[in-house]
Order: structure tokens, then C-alpha cells, then sequence
């Protein structure tokens, strides 16, 4: 199991770096063989179920998340959203966090363990090191692009 922390100031107010951060199917986007899908109706709330599909064909996984925290930022508050994931594969959770920066910016922090189910402790080290560099990757370009 591994645990991670990833801290971003974003030149957007924060409602706007939640927007893009929270587009659940726009994840799939910035990683290679992945596609993202959400299968609630929306809108995203607790109980909602985000499933990320990884693979090629029947080569693949499911990583199920249910979001159990849902706090949209306002008045000033910061924005959490927790995912837990529910899969046979991946475990763990996620915490999305945006609050108020300096300057008018909005500062995320994106918190995450992350298991994989059969894969020895023994890779940990290169595990929290591709998911540093994918998530990174994940979050820089959501937040750039609208």
C-alpha cells in the first residue's frame, strides 16, 4: 500500500478548479488505456459510482469508486470530495481538495492510498512513483484545460 500527497496552485478561482477536477470522464482522457465512466445519474453526490476501466479488450480491470464525502466549495469554503475505491483489483480512497490560494488562485491537494490487490510490498516504491506521475499528470491537465 502506498500513500501520496500531490499539491497544485492553479491560476483559476476555486469553484472552476473543482469543475475540472470533479469532470469524473475527463480522467480517462490524461491516462493511457483508460476511459472513465460514471454509472449514477447525475448529479455527482454521495452514493455516486465512478468507474475507471483499464485495458485493452478483455486484457483489463475495473477500478470502482464511490464518492463518499461530496462538499462543493462556496462562500469561501474549500471543496472535498472522497472516493473510496470498491474494486477487486485497486483499493484504497482518493481526497480531492480545492481551497482559496494566494492571490485569488485556488490550491488543490489530492491525497491518495492506493492498493493493489496480489502485488508484493516489495513494489510499493515504484508504485507510489507512477502513481505520483500519472495522477500529477492527471491533475495538471485538467487543470489547464476548460
Amino acid at each position: 500500500m502506498v500513500t501520496f500527497l500531490l499539491e497544485r496552485t492553479a491560476p483559476l478561482p476555486v469553484d472552476e478548479a473543482w469543475r475540472r477536477l470533479t469532470q469524473w470522464s475527463r480522467h480517462g482522457d490524461t491516462v493511457p488505456l483508460t476511459r472513465v465512466t460514471v454509472a449514477t445519474d447525475p448529479p455527482t453526490r454521495r452514493g455516486t459510482l465512478v468507474v475507471a476501466r483499464s485495458g485493452i479488450g478483455p486484457l483489463g480491470f475495473d477500478d470502482p469508486m464511490e464518492v463518499t464525502v461530496w462538499r462543493p466549495p462556496g462562500d469561501g469554503e474549500s471543496g472535498l470530495c472522497r472516493l473510496v475505491k470498491r474494486g477487486r483489483v485497486v483499493l484504497g480512497w482518493a481526497e480531492l481538495e480545492v481551497r482559496p490560494g494566494p492571490g485569488g488562485r485556488a490550491r488543490v491537494v489530492w491525497r491518495e492510498e492506493l492498493r493493489v490487490r496480489w502485488l508484493p510490498s516489495a513494489f510499493d516504491r515504484p508504485l507510489a512513483a507512477a502513481a505520483r506521475t500519472v495522477f500529477g499528470r492527471t491533475a495538471d491537465a485538467l487543470l489547464r484545460s476548460p
